[in-house]
C-alpha cells in the first residue's frame, strides 16, 4: 500500500510540469482575450462614431468639393464593388488552380512555385500596386495617353493580391481531405483529373470558400495600390478604362482632411467596409450550410 502510494505521489518533476502547463494556458488565454478585446476596441469606436453618420445620402449622394457641407460614397461603394469584381475574376480561378497543381504534383518546379509564393503573400501591398502600374498603367499611358489609371488596372493590382492567399489556402485545405476518397475514386476507374474535379474540391469547398472570404476580405481595405491604379475618381463611372472611386481611398481622403463633416463619412465609409465583409461571411456561411468536410 505504501509502496502504492508513493508511485502516485507527485514529483518535483511532475508539478513543474503542471505548472509549465498552467502557465502556458493562461498566456494563451490572454493572449487570446488580448486580440478579441483589440478586435472589439476597433468595432465598437467605429460603431459609436460613424453611426450617426449613416444616412440615405451616404447611399445615393456623391462627393462634393471641399469644405462643403453633404455628399455622400455612392462612387466609392459602387467602386469598391467593381474592383473586388475584376480582382476575383483574375484571383480566383489563378489561385485555386495553382493551389491544386502545388498539391497534385511534386515536382522541383511546383516545390519552387510553392516558395514564391509564399514570398508573394508577405510582399506590401503598395509593391503590389508598383508593379500594376508598371506592366498596366504604364504600358496604357503609351498607347491611349489619358487613360492610363483604370478600374481594370486597380482589379488587376487586387488579383494579384489574392492569388497567393487563394493559392495557400487552398493547398493546405485539400490537404485535408481523406486520402480514402482520392484511392475510393481512382480504384472506382476515374481520372486523377476527374477525382480532383468531381471528389477532392467537393470535399474541400468550404475551407476553400473560407480562403477565398479571407482574400476578398484583404483586398477590400487595400488603399495603397489602388493610389497607383484606380486613381479615385469624384465622377460616377463604372467604365473599365476610366479612373473609378473606392472606399479605402475616400476613408484615407476623408479621414486626413481638415473638415469635420468628411471624417464622419469617413467613418460611414469604414462601417460600409465592415458590412461588406460581414454580409460575404454570412452569405458563405448559408451557401455552405450542410456541406462541412468529413
Amino acid at each position: 500500500m505504501t509502496e502504492t502510494a508513493s508511485l502516485f505521489r507527485p514529483t518535483g518533476r511532475s508539478r513543474f510540469r503542471r505548472s509549465l502547463s498552467a502557465a502556458m494556458a493562461g498566456i494563451s488565454i490572454a493572449a487570446a482575450i488580448i486580440a478579441c478585446v483589440a478586435l472589439l476596441s476597433v468595432l465598437v469606436y467605429i460603431v459609436i462614431n460613424g453611426v450617426g453618420s449613416m444616412s440615405l445620402s451616404v447611399f445615393t449622394e456623391g462627393p462634393v468639393p471641399m469644405g462643403q457641407p453633404g455628399g455622400g460614397l455612392r462612387n466609392a461603394i459602387v467602386g469598391t464593388l467593381i474592383l473586388m469584381s475584376i480582382g476575383s475574376v483574375i484571383g480566383l480561378p489563378i489561385g485555386i488552380l495553382g493551389g491544386v497543381y502545388q498539391l497534385e504534383t511534386n515536382t522541383r518546379f511546383s516545390r519552387i512555385l510553392r516558395f514564391f509564393t509564399d514570398v508573394l503573400n508577405s510582399i506590401p501591398s503598395i509593391v503590389m500596386g508598383l508593379f500594376a502600374y508598371l506592366i498596366v498603367v504604364l504600358p496604357v499611358a503609351q498607347i491611349s495617353p489619358g487613360h492610363a489609371f483604370s478600374a481594370f488596372a486597380g482589379g488587376v493590382a487586387l488579383g494579384f493580391l489574392m492569388i497567393p492567399t487563394v493559392m495557400r489556402t487552398t493547398e493546405e485545405i485539400l490537404r485535408l481531405v481523406p486520402t480514402t476518397l482520392r484511392d475510393a475514386s481512382l480504384a472506382l476507374g476515374a481520372s486523377r483529373w476527374r477525382t480532383t474535379w468531381s471528389v477532392i474540391l467537393p470535399a474541400a469547398r468550404g475551407g476553400i470558400v473560407t480562403g477565398v472570404l479571407l482574400a476578398l476580405a484583404r483586398i477590400a481595405g487595400e488603399t495603397a495600390p489602388l493610389l497607383f491604379t484606380a486613381f479615385g475618381n469624384l465622377d460616377f463611372n463604372m467604365r473599365l478604362d476610366r479612373p473609378i472611386d473606392a472606399l479605402p481611398l475616400n476613408i484615407f481622403n476623408y479621414a486626413t482632411s481638415p473638415y469635420e463633416n468628411l471624417h464622419h463619412l469617413a467613418l460611414a465609409g469604414a462601417i460600409i467596409l465592415l458590412a461588406i465583409i460581414l454580409i460575404l461571411s454570412l452569405a458563405a456561411r448559408w451557401a455552405l450550410r450542410g456541406h462541412t468536410m468529413e
